[in-house]
């Protein structure tokens, strides 16, 4: 009797879930390998997954290429406050993103999993922030503190909902394969989120263009008439520029909220901890030391640090260099559309590129391929068709570098699991510091720009900025750009893990994926076994 129960619940094991507990409490149930399976990641998961992450890269997108020209030539800030909004706005958030990345390494599993709670509370909260930054108060002397609490409340927002986006890829498969896929999946879709970003914003406000002010027309006999006319004018700009980005924010704010409803509805968080191995809570310092200690995320960190920081410079300016150096005042926003379009298009052939080729070789083709355009753009004589050749190649730059840090992280984390197997459980904190490198940036290049721009002499709402403000952007699109590039690059060639080391760590893997299942299913059977 007691023998047959035993082969009983040993065919139970097999083809049955075997549950244990975790050590939360949480019962885990470990699936044999047809049920495995059967819950391979599916072509609609992916594409729920991919979903979830255009939200961050509309709303980056629009602030990224707006927000700048906004509070000078919409809000009427000064220079010097902008950069200020800028900087310490970047700042904070690069500061949130450590925090909450240990504060999810740390919560609870519940039955939507860990990240997905994250995710979902954060939303509306965020959305309302996104729109109330893109307002105009009716006060002058608080102006630069709204912008400031509005910004920094975003961007703390926007981290609790993109670090367990992030670190969310660790958890929708175990398998690297799956894991990669999905990543391109999210890559192209979050390229088009960045298409979606630039439309959207840039095709409404664009609508709203006026006239800008002539600053030439000084004959005295008519100087009086002029101002008048032109404080009018201003005025007129300036209403119409105000409903048309708060009209664009209106919209993006509902996009961000039906994204982060196809996530949560269309993924299922896995639970890949591990079976029987608990593992110990860390505290900040320790998981601190141990990820900042893994030397190939330290070198791939800081190399993408400096490629990511070139190409913010590039889009935190472009459109102020568009629009007076270049003077295409009504085709700025056409021609950042066609960065995104160009951008969306080449994801899939970097995907192929890197299965082909490995992903060391497509960073070597992909970061430097906007180079030479980024010098032509500023050494050639103001030209449309030129622009518009210059963008369509730096989008196939721009696909590269979103796609290849977010391919290459999964690669680093298991690397980390195979060299310390007996310490894991840090996916959000590895995600969590590449964001707040790659936002730090962001800070730099934006607080940077606009208080270069500043002591350049930049004048809000003119037609024509001075030679040393045409000087400064063009420094700011190409000549740093560049030499960040080249940088970024000589410290990648020390970043080690090949596709031989990437093949090796993928096979460990799996096999301590089948240990520790073999380890849970005579776990499961051993007091049938003991009877």
């Amino acid at each position: 009797m007691a023998r047959g129960e035993g082969a009983e619940q040993f065919s139970s094991g097999l083809l049955h879930p075997a549950k244990t507990v975790n050590q939360d409490g949480i019962k885990i149930v470990k699936l044999s390998p047809q049920q495995e399976r059967k819950r391979a990641l599916t072509v609609w998961s992916k594409v729920c997954f991919a979903i979830g992450g255009a939200p961050y890269q509309i709303t980056a997108t629009a602030l990224g290429f707006f927000l700048q020209i906004f509070l000078l030539d919409v809000a009427l800030l000064d220079p010097l406050n902008a950069s200020v909004i800028l900087f310490v706005g970047r700042a904070w958030d690069a500061v949130t993103d450590p925090a909450v990345g240990f504060f999810i390494s740390r919560s609870p599993w519940t039955r939507h999993g860990r990240m997905m709670p994250w995710i979902l509370l954060s939303t509306i909260p965020a959305v309302l922030c996104y729109f109330l930054i893109w307002v105009v108060p009716p006060i002058e002397q608080g102006k630069m503190m709204w912008y400031m609490l509005f910004y920094c409340l975003f961007q703390t927002l926007q981290t609790c909902f993109h670090v367990p986006y992030s670190a969310l890829t660790m958890f929708i498969s175990n398998k690297q394969q799956e894991r990669d896929s999905a990543t391109a999946y999210r890559m192209t879709v979050e390229v088009f989120g960045t298409v979606i970003g630039t439309a959207v914003q840039g095709q409404i406000v664009g609508m709203a263009n006026t006239p800008c002010i002539n600053t030439s027309l000084t004959n005295s006999s008519n100087h009086s008439a002029h101002d008048n006319n032109s404080q009018i004018l201003l005025d007129n700009k300036v209403f119409n520029e105000r409903c048309a980005y708060m009209i664009a924010s209106a919209v993006i704010s509902l996009i961000y909220v039906l994204c982060a409803v196809v996530l949560f509805f269309g993924v299922r968080e896995q639970d890949n901890r591990g079976g029987l191995k608990a593992q110990k809570h860390v505290s900040f310092q320790t998981g601190l030391r141990l990820v900042m200690g893994h030397g190939p995320y330290v070198k791939l960190v800081l190399a993408f640090l400096f490629t990511s920081l070139a190409f913010m410079l590039l889009e935190g300016n472009f459109a102020v260099f568009i629009k007076y150096t270049l003077g295409f005042r009504e085709d700025f926003q056409n021609i950042l559309l066609v960065i995104m379009l160009s951008a969306t298009f080449t994801i899939p052939i970097w995907q192929w590129f890197l299965c082909r080729f490995g992903k060391k070789t497509a960073v070597y083709i992909g970061i430097p391929w906007a180079v030479p355009f980024m010098i032509l753009v500023v050494c050639v004589k103001s030209s449309l068709f030129v622009s518009y050749i210059v963008s369509i190649a730096a989008g196939a730059s721009v696909a590269a570098a979103f796609l290849l840090p977010w391919s290459m992280l999964p690669d680093v984390v298991d690397d980390f699991k195979v060299q310390n197997p007996t310490s894991q459980g840090h996916e959000a904190i590895f995600y969590s510091f590449y964001v707040f490198f790659t936002k730090f940036a962001s800070g730099v290049s934006l607080g940077v720009s606009t208080l270069a721009l500043s002591f350049a002499g930049y004048v809000t709402g003119v037609c024509v900025q001075s030679d040393s403000v045409n000087l400064t952007l063009k420094i700011l699109v190409s000549a740093a750009p560049v030499s960040l590039i080249a940088l970024g690059l000589l410290i990648f060639k020390t970043y080690p893990i090949n596709e031989e080391r990437r093949q090796y760590n993928n096979k460990q893997l799996q096999l301590l994926l089948r240990n520790e299942e073999q380890e849970s299913e005579m776990e499961a059977l051993k007091p049938d076994i003991t009877v």
